[in-house]
């Protein structure tokens, strides 16, 4: 068998431009780039405020079908297919979340594409690249002591300490810190109450980031969030503390996307990183409206399956920017179908047609699942050198008697020239004008009834089932003005329902909502099912002890 470079050494060996060369493609000068060394840069807030008035490119979602452990390739199959846009001649812009140091450490990896459809410096976009993360990290921190040395200093504004929503974060996988009790130690450190962490990706701070159009919605956005409540109940906002001026001056560059470059240098905003199993799991606002004024083509994924990034995708973060996708391509490989289909990971690598004939009703729930948003859609098969042809055959034909096109991509191994054919169809289709994109529900339809619909027509489950409070507390937020705002559904990644075990397409279940948290500032309510987790936990393995300092100083053992 042939010997594969890794994705470090691969990055390593990249013929990197200078980040001005890149950002000169694009018709960004260079006094509006602000460096991170030589290959990575901030993008002025004059510049995005000064091509507001051109006229937009074409937006392309890449989406998925659930993960499993055999590997997908959305993040390498977007920036593929960016490399592949340009290839056949067209202007086009990769737009992708940055990495959580969370999963590096732990045991998804990085963020950054694989093989040679990656975006580069790898190392740096999967550490602490341009300290986005730590910013968000520090407002939102900063807010958490601000509640409390409120308490501490006499509790002005009436806050009820058993009703303390804000919790702290860090960007790290640490299941410790899940429930804690804060201000133990006496007199001096305050009053003792639970509180908690949360991973940063998980931070209402960075959806709101990623949501924002410019600093002064950012500011406003700040202002707007719930921190806690009275004993009447009535809310106590960020601005009450007057916490949103420091959080919005701790965030001003962190709002300004960064620019980097492919593996054939082309350009790419990495920008924003929200989980898609516990947030909206898209880049940021900013970073996607200004390459959509700077290219005729932005390729940008919504994290996991379409169950959930593409469905927020389409619900919260087109709906809140007036985005309008033209076409959609669904990524899935031969081995998750087998996977899917019933398969151990250890024999994957055997032929096995009727696992994966099996295991394609799991893509054929997410193609249907895009089609009721009225975007027009493709298949793109990453593909793995261990896939066989009549594998490869089983999932066209399958994708052909649901009326769609299946295309086999192989950008992993051999960059823009293995995805020309679906750089063309993606065309194709945005050119076509199919689009007929709309929300699953409207803005005026009750809270759980918005929770029902995506159940019942993404999930194909029954019905969620809540405890009276959570309905209660729905009720609530609706009689106080909140009623309008989309739902962000928390759950489980790896299946339709909320069992991760339970691959495949099922149907019948149930979706048990365990909580639902008030996002004001966000702009949407998060609804939190089954067992999902805010803050991850490390695997009994984690990837960390693997990763290393070489005797060249260089970085070993991350992916």
């Amino acid at each position: 068998m042939a010997e594969f470079k890794s994705d470090i050494e691969i990055a390593r060996g990249a013929k990197k431009q200078a980040i001005q060369a890149i950002g000169a493609k694009i018709g960004i000068p260079s006094e509006h780039l602000l460096p991170y060394g030589h290959d990575k840069a901030k993008v002025s807030a004059e510049f995005i405020k000064s091509v507001k008035g051109n006229k937009d490119g074409k937006l392309i979602l890449v989406t998925a079908i659930n993960p499993t452990p055999a590997g997908e390739g959305k993040t390498t199959t977007t920036v593929g297919l960016g490399d592949g846009l340009n290839r056949i001649g067209k202007k086009a812009v990769v737009c992708i979340r940055e990495a959580s140091l969370g999963p590096n450490f732990g045991v998804k990896g990085g963020a950054a594409g694989g093989g040679y459809a990656q975006v580069v410096p790898m190392e740096d976009m999967n550490l602490h690249f341009t300290g986005d993360f730590h910013a968000i990290t520090t407002a939102h921190n900063l807010l958490s002591a601000l509640i409390d040395n409120h308490i501490y200093w006499g509790n002005e504004l009436g806050i009820d300490i058993r009703r303390v929503a804000w919790r702290r974060v860090m960007d790290m996988n640490d299941r410790a810190l899940r429930q804690i009790i804060v201000s133990l130690g006496g007199v001096a450190n305050g009053f003792p109450r639970e509180a908690g962490f949360d991973i940063t990706v998980a931070s209402e701070v960075m959806a709101i980031l990623c949501l924002s159009t410019d600093l002064k919605d950012l500011e406003k956005r700040l202002g707007d969030i719930i921190v806690a409540y009275r004993r009447d109940k009535t809310p106590v906002y960020a601005r009450d503390l007057k916490a949103d001026g420091a959080m919005a001056v701790l965030l001003k560059d962190a709002i300004q996307p960064n620019l980097v470059q492919t593996l054939e240098n082309n350009p790419a905003f990495v920008h924003g990183g929200p989980f898609a199993n516990i947030a909206h799991g898209c880049n940021s606002v900013v970073a996607t409206t200004t390459a959509l004024k700077l290219a005729d083509y932005v390729v940008t994924e919504a994290g996991f399956g379409a169950d959930l990034g593409a469905e927020k995708f389409f619900d919260i973060k087109c709906r809140k920017a007036g985005l309008k996708p033209a076409a959609a391509v669904i990524v899935a490989t031969v081995r998750a179908m087998k996977m899917n289909g019933g398969v151990k990971k250890e024999d994957l690598g055997a032929e096995n047609v009727e696992a994966v004939k099996k295991g394609c009703a799991n893509l054929g729930r997410h193609i249907e699942n895009v089609r009721q948003f009225g975007v027009p859609a493709v298949v793109a098969i990453n593909h793995f050198h261990s896939d066989t042809d009549a594998e490869i055959q089983a999932m066209k034909d399958y994708v052909a008697k649901m009326g769609e096109e299946a295309i086999l991509c192989q950008h992993w191994a051999k960059g823009s020239a293995g995805i020309e054919e679906l750089a063309n169809k993606v065309v194709s289709l945005a050119e076509s004008g199919a689009s007929q994109f709309s929300p699953l529900y409207p803005d005026d339809m009750p809270l759980f009834e918005k929770v029902n619909t995506i159940v019942k027509r993404i999930y194909r489950g029954d019905e969620a089932i809540a405890d009276k409070s959570i309905r209660d507390q729905l009720h609530q937020w609706e009689q106080a003005g909140y009623g309008h705002l989309p739902v962000c559904m928390a759950k489980t990644q790896y299946s339709f329902s909320t069992d991760p075990n339970l691959r495949g397409a099922p149907t019948g279940h149930t979706v048990p909502v365990r909580e639902v948290r008030l996002a004001a500032g966000a702009g949407f309510v998060v609804i939190i099912c089954g067992e999902v987790m805010t803050m991850p936990g490390l695997p009994s393995k984690p990837s960390s002890e693997k990763i290393f300092l070489n005797d060249q100083g260089q970085i070993e053992g991350l992916f």
